[in-house]
């Protein structure tokens, strides 16, 4: 796993983040090598999140190729290129199931 993916894991993990899973998909897409999937219990809890991770990988000059759900904060993108963060409200998760759809791709829960 890449210190990027750590930086993040541990970033979330700092503001409670729960379920977080890594999904190695380097080798199914092109555009990514990670998916860091966590979830917040609230919307304010999802963009604590964000903002813990943002914060963190800021202090070095990592800044998010883009972001995008920070407003409703239902689902949060954090698009880092090498990694790419998906921050969900426990309902968001289960509808979306991310972790179904790249089932094929190895995956490991951190915390």
């Amino acid at each position: 796993m890449s210190e990027l993916v750590d930086r993040i894991v541990e970033a979330a993990a700092d503001k409670k983040a729960i379920d977080i899973r890594v999904i190695e998909v380097g080798e199914i897409v092109g555009y990514t090598d990670y998916f860091i999937v966590c979830s917040g219990n609230t919307e304010r809890q999802t963009k604590a999140i964000h903002d813990g991770i943002h914060e963190e990988l800021k202090r070095d000059g990592v800044l998010p190729r883009r972001v995008e759900g920070e407003r409703q904060a239902h689902w949060i993108l954090m698009d880092y290129l090498d990694a790419v963060v998906h921050i969900f409200t426990p309902d968001a998760r289960a509808y979306y199931r991310l972790e179904q759809l790249w089932g094929e791709a190895p995956a490991r829960s951190v915390v």
